[in-house]
């Protein structure tokens, strides 16, 4: 196993981040600082980040309910509430999957599978983002090309792939890019403004019925579904500490 993913194993960060941390020379193998990206692990092999010996974890990947207020990161200066005040302290290994701004509610992963935050994040992989709309006036329909043909923000064509229409100033949209409060900015480029904005679907993962506030480790079949990147499936079926059908699980099916 090459050593970013093992230290993604461990639950330290997605791959980009123990990347860096190989390249900080934070890492040692065998008692020798490492800053090959290339260096495969072995069974036997010691592996430390600041001195501290690392193993691979068994992973956990939960779905929250993220209600409006909550900042996606575990510390924030300027916020008083994160979304991991909302989750029991023995998750303090977790990290999320993307983020979500302050006042965006709904469906957020949070895992210690860095192979997994990676596929889901990558803009090559293209997962998609579904997210119901409210806007402060009435919807104009022709706008919606507008929106499938993509605004430059910063530079970058932002574009949605879907624009449906479900009420007089509701809709539901669909990305597969992630750029920052790319869904906000779009529409006030178009003269809206957003009032509520609630991801619905991450994947082929839906927020379905969980309260806000509430979480739920992801089922088996729902792992199962996940596509993992060429080289990294793993076997979940043994691993998956997430999933609420394996055998020995302690963790409760939803938590408010």
């Amino acid at each position: 196993m090459r050593l970013n993913r093992f230290l993604a194993a461990a639950g330290l960060g997605s791959r980009r981040h123990c990347d860096e941390l190989i390249a900080a020379g934070r890492v040692t193998v065998n008692g020798q600082a490492c800053t090959n990206f290339g260096t495969q692990i072995e069974t036997g092999d010691h592996v430390k980040v600041d001195h501290k010996l690392v193993r691979p974890k068994e992973t956990l990947t939960i779905l929250l309910h993220k209600p409006a207020g909550f900042v996606s990161t575990r510390r924030d200066p300027h916020a008083r509430d994160t979304v991991f005040d909302l989750l029991p302290a023995k998750f303090s290994r977790l990290f999320n999957v993307g983020r979500l701004d302050a006042q965006t509610q709904g469906l957020l992963l949070l895992t210690n599978d860095g192979d997994l935050a990676q596929h889901l994040t990558h803009p090559r992989y293209k997962v998609e983002k579904e997210y119901e709309v409210m806007l402060d006036r009435l919807w104009d329909p022709t706008l919606a090309e507008k929106l499938r043909r993509g605004i430059f923000l910063d530079g970058k064509r932002a574009r949605l792939t879907s624009v449906q229409q479900f009420g007089p100033t509701r809709l539901r949209v669909v990305l597969q890019q992630g750029l920052n409060r790319q869904i906000r900015r779009m529409f006030y480029e178009i003269g809206y403004e957003v009032k509520r904005l609630v991801r619905t679907r991450l994947g082929h993962l839906r927020l379905g019925d969980l309260p806000r506030g509430s979480w739920r480790p992801l089922t088996k079949s729902e792992l199962a579904k996940l596509v993992i990147p060429s080289g990294a499936q793993r076997s979940r079926g043994r691993n998956a500490v997430g999933a609420v059908d394996e055998a020995g699980l302690s963790i409760p099916q939803r938590h408010q």
